[in-house]
């Protein structure tokens, strides 16, 4: 039977007690609705299910449609297991406008003392992806919040190992390399079951407290630096010629001494083979080497007086000059 608001305003209200309802049929089906809607589960591609019975884990189910025991005594939980999660610190960037908020709301985080006693602001990022989702869901607790207290406590460490310096500029990567490595280590001994893909370093600059100094010493650096480069300009020009000169002079002095040598092994040699020739015939080689001494001797001599050995004296020789001779003589 039918009824309208108007029968009810009416006073023509249904009589509830003698109506018959279908009570186990709804019941049953209710149960059976949502013991249907509690069985069923999805996984997505990128996910792996942890399905736990009574909080209890059993089984891991893959991508796609799965059964499970309904009325919440098998719960899933998916997890993403090839999604790379990024962890930031020092600074947050705005995914929907890609800019970045830092500054005194993250000094905690960021500011850190150098193994030089200074103190920076450090801003890096940490990724990493679940390898074991079983050991991610149950052996750590606030997973997220036990990463970053890891990743934290590495960094300041490693960075407390370094200078200001190697921390600015030139040992960026060791340290990135570094704390990757003691993260992943100590995340190990924990059986996280989590897997660090990278640790980058963003922006290493001085705290705001320090920066006019540190400025001021940075200055100082590159004048000496433009010193020190000036100094090698000079030696580059004046060394090398010096070396070349030095190198020139060596040169030629073996040089000389390479032909002096020579020139007395020659001689030597030419002494030995006279030698030879003497021992074989003296006279001959007497006579030889008086007409040789003569031949380089006599073009040096101006004038030439030939004596008669039969003469008693040299004045009809010298006579054939003109008399020049007694008249040069008698003068003197």
């Amino acid at each position: 039977m039918d009824f309208t608001p108007d029968d009810i305003l009416k006073g023509k209200a249904p009589d509830f007690k003698n109506m018959k309802f279908p009570a186990v049929g709804v019941i049953v089906l209710f149960v059976l609705v949502v013991g249907a809607f509690t069985s069923v589960f999805s996984i997505g591609a990128d996910e792996v299910g942890v399905v736990t019975r009574f909080g209890k884990y059993v089984r891991e189910a893959g991508p796609g449609l799965h059964v499970k025991l309904p009325f919440l005594i098998e719960h899933h939980v998916p997890v993403k297991v090839t999604r790379i999660f990024k962890e930031e610190f020092g600074f947050r960037e705005n995914v929907s406008s890609r800019s970045r908020s830092g500054g005194s709301n993250f000094q905690s985080e960021s500011i850190m003392l150098t193994g030089d006693l200074n103190v920076l602001e450090v801003n890096w990022i940490v990724q990493f992806q679940i390898s074991d989702p079983v050991k991610f869901l149950f052996k750590v607790r606030n997973q997220r919040e036990a990463i970053r207290d890891m990743a934290e406590a590495a960094m300041r460490r490693l960075v407390g190992d370094y200078s200001v310096d190697e921390v600015l500029t030139r040992k960026r990567v060791e340290i990135d390399h570094e704390v990757q490595k003691e993260l992943q280590e100590i995340l190990n001994s924990y059986d996280a079951g989590i897997e660090i893909v990278t640790v980058k370093l963003q922006d290493v600059t001085p705290s705001d407290r320090v920066k006019p100094a540190f400025n001021e010493v940075n200055e100082a650096k590159q004048e000496k630096e433009r010193v020190i480069n000036q100094a090698w300009e000079a030696y580059n020009k004046v060394i090398p010629q010096a070396k070349g000169e030095a190198e020139k002079t060596v040169s030629f002095a073996e040089g000389y001494a390479l032909s002096v040598v020579n020139l007395a092994k020659g001689e030597a040699g030419r002494f030995d083979s006279v030698r030879v020739a003497y021992e074989k015939a003296p006279e001959v080689t007497r006579k030889r080497l008086y007409l040789d001494s003569m031949e380089k001797v006599l073009p040096r001599v101006q004038q030439k007086y030939i004596v008669d050995e039969s003469s008693n004296s040299v004045l009809p020789l010298l006579q054939l000059q003109g008399g020049n001779a007694l008249q040069a003589g008698g003068k003197q």
